[in-house]
């Protein structure tokens, strides 16, 4: 719990001034509220008691003794000049005055809390989406999306829920009865004492109510994470379900999925729900023996005035619902407490691909890529091995081999996608791990065989990431990529919205905007994975010269598994279980009769 509240502090630090006005607000309101119940005690013996009469004005001293006698003093004079009924009206309009004061400071201590609470949650999902852009894509190949979505959404909604929402009765409550018990010690000590032991004992048995309330959150967090990546993995194959006639397996698996849920949900709402009532009967469990004893001191021990005594219940009294408030405070934060863990998750996550100090800027490419004994493992499972090669600036290559022979991690290794566990990649004779990240990929350009595109407009999917790019310029890149044409014949042209992840757009299209995107950028390196691999021969020919023109006076890393396509590169790498078996151009290789010609065969077969 230590831990919780120094991350809570951390995360209220930039919101320190409104978190010190709600307090000051907080006390201000708790204070008025004390004075208008502790009227009654000096009204009450003076209205019911003459024996006041003999009260003489004492020296004002910070002494509780000495202001209730003073003020016993005033209202024996009020009295004694205009009658009990002009002091009653005299106590009620102050006792109203107070009350207006104590409203007017609650609301302005909330006034102040609310931008800290919604920061809070709305700097937390900031951090959330930047860890995310900077995490590895290793690390999401191990996540499942639908998981990372859940904690995004839900986990935060939950905190804010949870954990903010509480911050509240958090930040007053403890006030409130801090206060309320400092003018019960005042009252009477000794009853205070009796309090300060059966307070203790009423919290004891709700934190053991609430004890497993965490663990059963995060369950329930867990099983929702699950829920979303289901959900994710349905409308993302939802073509696949319908052609396999598979909608009564994927329906069995949600439900089961959802009745684990509902069931976990029912778990933490029935306990989440004691809390109130227990922390309710336990309150006025307190109070009923906080009177017994009370009227035992009246009564008996003629140690406690009967004035003193209302006044002391009613104090008492005001103590009871922020308890019972901060007992449904700390169970809310139990539950919070599970979805903080799954957040920090992510914040706290590794992030492997790490910039070194004092890291190289390179704005250029001069000379050549070169990989020098690389090897690389995905947990322990080897996929490179002594890869040795050179790129010369303006030349091309090819890679090719069988699905799983480790193309396109080679290629993801250049920018610094995953980093190497051996050997070294070097950008003219400088290791990559020494440059700047952001300008070790601001030279290269990629097109893969997945079109990654934005639910935008044509013009903002080829403009990503290039904040200077004119229309002109735009337009010009289509136009190198075969892509102008179609896109003038939308209704808006390049302001018309292709889609989520550009479903309106066939395959082809969607590989020209990327082409497109890559040509705007102008980078001197570009990396082409499979790019044609998945398209119509139509679109495969106006994709195919889309390329070459992209190509042109560019240093190209191609991957290809249609090797029609890449007959005029400089050189081509064989790789077969991640070592490059066989190298040379298209006609030596095919002269050679091993890996590369048996694969030259079977696509012309």
């Amino acid at each position: 719990m230590k831990h919780f509240f120094n991350y809570v502090i951390k995360l209220i630090s930039p919101y320190k001034w409104n978190a010190g006005l709600n307090f000051i607000f907080n006390t201000l309101s708790t204070i008025f509220g004390l004075f208008s119940l502790g009227m009654l005690w000096p009204f009450l013996s003076i209205l019911f008691d003459q024996k006041h009469e003999s009260i003489v004005l004492k020296p004002l001293k910070l002494n509780t003794e000495v202001i209730v006698n003073n003020f016993n003093f005033y209202m024996v004079e009020l009295i004694k000049n205009h009658g009990k009924t002009e002091a009653l009206l005299y106590i009620c309009i102050v006792v109203v005055v107070m009350v207006f004061f104590k409203a007017f400071f609650w609301y302005l201590a909330n006034y102040f809390l609310t931008p800290l609470r919604n920061g809070i949650v709305c700097d937390m999902r900031s951090q959330l989406y930047k860890k995310i852009l900077h995490l590895p894509i290793g690390y999401f190949t191990e996540t499942r999306k639908g998981d990372v979505i859940s904690r995004m959404t839900g986990d935060v909604q939950e905190i804010e829920w949870s954990i903010m929402s509480s911050l509240e009765m958090v930040f007053r409550e403890p006030i409130t009865i801090i206060l309320s018990l400092v003018t019960l010690l005042a009252i009477s000590p000794k009853l205070t004492l009796f309090v300060f032991i059966l307070l203790p004992v009423a919290g004891t048995i709700i934190g053991v109510l609430g004890k497993n309330l965490r663990k059963t959150s995060m369950k329930g967090q867990i099983k929702m994470g699950e829920l979303l990546s289901t959900i994710e993995e349905t409308l993302g194959g939802l073509r696949i379900i319908k052609a396999f006639n598979a909608e009564r397996k994927v329906t069995a698996t949600f439900e089961k999925q959802n009745n684990d849920f509902f069931n976990i949900l029912n778990r933490i709402m029935r306990r989440r729900f004691l809390a109130s009532p227990v922390s309710e009967f336990l309150g006025i469990a307190v109070l009923v023996i906080v009177l017994w004893y009370g009227g035992k001191l009246v009564l008996v021990n003629k140690v406690l005035e009967g004035g003193a005594l209302i006044v002391y219940v009613g104090v008492f009294s005001q103590i009871i619902n922020p308890a019972k408030n901060f007992a449904q405070a700390f169970y809310n934060i139990q539950k919070g407490r599970a979805s903080l863990d799954r957040v920090n998750a992510i914040l706290n996550a590794e992030e492997k691909i790490v910039e070194r100090v004092n890291a190289i800027a390179v704005k250029e490419f001069k000379n050549e890529i070169e990989f020098l004994n690389v090897s690389f493992a995905y947990e322990n499972e080897n996929v490179l091995r002594n890869i040795n090669f050179k790129v010369e600036k303006g030349k091309s290559i090819a890679l090719v081999g069988q699905s799983g022979s480790g193309k396109s991690t080679l290629v993801d290794l250049i920018p610094r996608f995953y980093d190497i566990q051996e050997g070294d990649i070097l950008i003219d004779g400088v290791s990559i791990k020494d440059l700047k990240i952001a300008d070790l990929r601001g030279i290269m350009g990629n097109v893969n065989q997945e079109s990654i595109l934005f639910n935008d407009s044509f013009y903002n999917n080829i403009a990503f990431g290039v904040e200077s790019a004119t229309h002109e310029e735009v337009e010009a890149a289509a136009k190198v990529a075969n892509a102008h044409d179609f896109i003038m014949a939308t209704e808006k042209g390049y302001e018309t919205n292709i889609g989520d992840r550009g479903s309106k757009l066939s395959g082809g299209q969607r590989q020209r905007i990327s082409i497109a995107r890559a040509v705007l950028k102008n980078p001197p390196i570009m990396i082409l994975d499979e790019a044609t691999s998945s398209l119509d021969t139509e679109s495969e020919y106006l994709v195919q010269e889309a390329l070459f023109n992209l190509m042109k006076n560019r240093t190209s890393i191609v991957i290809a598994h249609r090797l029609s396509t890449i007959k005029y590169v400089d050189e081509i790498c064989v790789l077969n279980e991640g070592e490059i078996v066989e190298r040379g151009k298209h006609d030596e290789l095919l002269a050679i009769n091993g890996f590369y010609k048996k694969l030259y065969d079977l696509q012309m077969f």
